[in-house]
Order: C-alpha cells, then structure tokens, then sequence
C-alpha cells in the first residue's frame, strides 16, 4: 500500500523527520510517499496558521489523492481534516486524532506535551473538536524562544521530558502524547524517562493509516462526511477546483 505523509508546512526538515519516524513503524509492503506545502509557513503555530495550511493541504491531496491509498495529514492540530475526508474517498488521518486515540487505548486521561505555548489556544480546540475533552489531562507547553524549528526537539529535549514528568505527577495523565510534527521521533528516545506509555503521533498515524486501508471501509454518501455535490469555482488551484466541481 501507498501512504502519503503530507506535511501542510513549508519546512522540508520537518517533513524529513516525519519521514523517518514513519519508516520506523511502517509495514513491509507500505511504501510512503512524502510532500510539503509549496507555500505557507515554516510551522503552524496560529489558528489562521492552520486555515491557511488546512487549504494547501487540501489542493495537495486534490492532485495527489489517486495515486496513495490512504493520507496522513502530518500537523498536529490536524488542518484541513474535516474537509479533507468530505472531499475524498481515501482514508485520511489526522496527527492529533491518531495520536490521541492510540492515547486512549492505553490509558484513561492523556495530557499533550508541546514546545511551544502558542500552539495551546489552537491545541485546546482541535482536542474538543475530535470530543476527547473528558480524557485529556491537560496540555502542557514549553515557554520562550526556540533556535530552529529543525532542532527543537533535540533543544528542548530535557525540558520536555521534565513537562511530560510534571504531566504525570500533577495532572494524573496515564499517558503523554507529543505533540507537533517537528517531535517526530522523539518518543522512543525519550521513553524511559517518562513513567508512562509515551505515544509519536506520526508513529501512530501511520499505523492507522495501515489499518484503515486493510479495512477497506467505503466512501460515505450519506451523513457528515459525505461528498458534496459539484459547485463551479473561481481562482483557486485547479486540480481542487475539478475536484469540488466532479469534473
């Protein structure tokens, strides 16, 4: 099977790092194809961040969907989603939802690790939108500056054991999920420090893209994610615009 890993920023070594945590977990017969966003920002931080980075997510899969069998939409608070799964009849997975539900399967409450506090407000809604406030423990982020989006996890490293620590002793969480593409891989070198189960979300995302596509489900054509029906479009890219008009 073909998995597209879709980095919805502009930072290469981002998706490099995406890439090479997928290859960890990714079955023998699983060929992943990467791309990132031709356009946008380094990394999304920001609610209009996500829109922005939610659309040119969904041009890239308008052009690339045919040719995978499922797609990882590889940034955290999961831009473009909903619509990615109206749109589309491949499975199409969320970083947050596959990282957070892996969570759920291994423990009651989850808290969500970050390295950076403007990623909270953005964090907070994405949580709600999957309906996974209950089994949250919290978010927990890294304040000031950071030197290179690239590097941050091997920067911050120590310091974001110790929020995941805190994570667990002051908030209850039976689980920590990292969170943001730029963590990729980070999990298995931190584990061991960390008392609870430790979850990579693009880990996690890729395992259940596999699954996704073993099952086979069918396109929906009743219900939320259904596809529209066709509607003209003017000035946005192309392969999207035939897309949304069933061309």
């Amino acid at each position: 099977m073909k998995i597209l890993l879709l980095n919805p920023n502009t930072s290469q070594s981002v998706t490099d790092r995406i890439a090479n945590a997928a290859m960890g977990v990714a079955g023998a017969h699983t060929e992943l194809v990467t791309a990132t966003a031709p356009r946008g920002v380094p990394y999304i931080a920001t609610r209009a961040e996500a829109v922005i980075g939610g659309a040119v997510a969904l041009e890239m899969l308008a052009e690339m969907h045919t040719g995978v069998d499922a797609a990882v939409i590889a940034a955290f608070g999961d831009p473009g989603l909903g619509g990615a799964r109206e749109l589309f009849p491949i499975p199409v997975i969320g970083l947050a939802e596959a990282g957070m539900l892996t969570a759920c399967m291994l423990g009651k409450r989850f808290a969500i690790v970050t390295f950076s506090q403007s990623l909270e407000p953005w964090y907070h809604e994405c949580i709600a939108w999957h309906g996974l406030r209950e089994r949250c423990a919290g978010v927990r982020a890294l304040g000031g500056n950071f030197r290179s989006i690239s590097d941050v996890q091997d920067e911050k490293e120590a310091l974001l054991v110790e929020l995941a620590q805190q994570a667990v002793s002051e908030d209850g969480a039976d689980v920590v999920v990292l969170a943001g593409a730029p963590l990729a891989g980070l999990a298995r070198r931190v584990r061991d420090r960390i008392p609870v189960p430790v979850v990579d979300c693009v880990e996690a995302a890729v395992k259940q893209a596999e699954t996704l596509v073993a099952l086979n489900p069918r396109k929906a054509v009743q219900g939320t994610f259904a596809r529209p029906g066709a509607k003209p479009c003017i000035g946005i890219a192309e392969p999207l615009a035939r897309w949304i008009n069933h061309e």
